[in-house]
């Protein structure tokens, strides 16, 4: 007989060795190294992926037609804004977000709308019975009849299910939870997750079922597993939000059918998932007047303009160190704009401890939220409000001055709806566009300028 053959594999990167060691050369884990049996190079029932296989020979770009995908659209249009259009047939999508978040209760909401267009749609759950599933379905107020559930773990049945009920939509929650006989290593490892995901990407792409897989997260908040499970799937979507707060959001990290880091809003019912077509009314519906330190930024998420209050709490600190606090943003930028002020308006910030806070629980990360920022942190320190009226949008430099920003009509459109009346932004944004009736768009060249122009005295 045989001598079975093992190897140590890291369960945060996948990293394999002959050996066990403490730290993963790889991602410097520590204790992440667990013993597998290598699995053997005859594949027996566990591959099922329809078809007869063929071999492909490459052909010239110019010769390939070019035909745009079909998608299936649910009734939900966040949802759909976030994946570019649509659900594609045959595309692999990785959904992951904190436990008890809403991943299952989102796409029980989305099969139940597209069994109720008359598309079969399978939902395997391996952490809930059928039970279990059928009482969450009764709290959502499903019961569409071509909503099937199958509560299984073992992947050759699932796939034997997905031939026979032949479904148009499957959704697989989890991938932690799926096992395939012919790898011995236990479910949710990396070997388990990656050979599981390779056979439902086939299943996906030779039949045209999209696949939506649902994956547990780490406490950093990354997906667990290796990162070659984000590199196989079509989209990658993280459901985001606090668990005690109603709003979630949903991002799109990765997506081969449209642009990523598009973002969709929800509001956490009773009855399900909701979702918000305005977000900017959302966030800016606590907002106090008269304040100083609050200011409003247009921010791009995606291709949609929103609009966000970011606050700043600038006050003497009482330790040698002052405290550098940041929530929603890099907190690495807060103590670069205030170097600004201080070395290029004069803000004498080097004994100030500075608390910055994005509210809704928005998360920003492009460069044209520095000048709101920067805005904010002076009018906490000077203790002058700026104007409730007014929406700043630009990107600071070192030396003070004020770089042009992408997309400033969508902001300046989404300020105007809004009813804001004027628009602090680059001055170089101001030629090639026609500005919409009223509101004031106001350039500016440096951060004291910005300063002059927003802060009230």
């Amino acid at each position: 007989m045989a001598k079975r053959k093992t190897k140590y594999v890291c369960q945060e990167c996948g990293y394999e060795s002959a050996k066990w060691m403490g730290k993963c050369p790889s991602c410097n884990s520590w204790n992440t190294m667990v013993e597998e049996i290598e699995a053997s190079a005859v594949r027996g029932r566990g591959s099922f992926s329809s078809g007869t296989q063929t071999v492909s020979k490459p052909e010239s770009i110019t010769s390939i037609e070019s035909q745009k995908e079909p998608r299936i659209t649910t009734s939900m249009k966040e949802f759909n804004r976030v994946l570019g259009g649509g659900i594609v047939l045959g595309s692999l999508v990785l959904i992951g977000g904190d436990p008890g978040i809403g991943k299952s209760t989102l796409l029980l909401q989305i099969s139940s709308q597209l069994a109720g267009k008359e598309v079969p749609v399978l939902y395997v759950s391996g952490e809930e019975s059928t039970r279990q599933t059928k009482l969450r379905a009764d709290r959502l107020g499903i019961k569409e009849d071509l909503l099937y559930v199958l509560s299984e773990t073992n992947l050759f049945d699932i796939g034997k299910q997905i031939e026979e009920v032949r479904p148009s939509f499957v959704v697989i929650d989890s991938i932690q939870t799926i096992f395939k006989e012919e790898v011995t290593s236990a479910p949710g490892s990396v070997s388990q997750v990656r050979e599981c995901t390779v056979e439902l990407m086939k299943i996906a792409k030779s039949n045209g079922i999209p696949i939506f897989i649902v994956g547990h997260v780490t406490k950093e908040g990354a997906i667990a597993g290796p990162r070659l499970l984000e590199h196989m799937v079509d989209a990658v979507l993280y459901f985001e939000g606090e668990r005690h707060h109603t709003y979630r959001i949903l991002r799109g990290v990765k997506n081969r059918f449209g642009s990523t880091n598009e973002m969709g809003i929800f509001e956490m019912k009773e009855e399900g998932l909701r979702e918000v077509l305005n977000p900017s009314e959302i966030f800016l519906e606590e907002r106090s007047e008269g304040t100083a330190g609050s200011t409003v930024v247009a921010s791009m998420e995606g291709t949609r303009p929103v609009l966000v209050e970011i606050q700043a709490l600038i006050s003497p600190t009482s330790f040698g160190n002052p405290r550098r606090t940041a929530t929603g943003i890099d907190h690495n930028r807060v103590p670069l704009l205030m170097a600004v002020l201080e070395k290029r308006v004069g803000l004498m910030l080097q004994n100030q401890d500075a608390y910055i806070k994005v509210a809704g629980g928005v998360k920003l990360d492009e460069p044209a939220i520095d000048l709101a920022l920067a805005v904010s942190i002076a009018s906490s320190f000077r203790d002058q409000p700026t104007n409730p009226d007014d929406i700043f949008v630009g990107e600071v430099g070192l030396t003070g001055e004020i770089r042009r920003v992408s997309r400033i009509e969508q902001r300046v459109q989404e300020a105007a709806k809004l009813g804001f009346k004027r628009v602090i932004c680059p001055k170089n944004n101001l030629d090639g566009w026609s500005y919409p009736k009223g509101i004031q768009v106001i350039g500016v060249s440096t951060v004291q300028e910005a300063l002059e122009v927003g802060i009230i005295r």
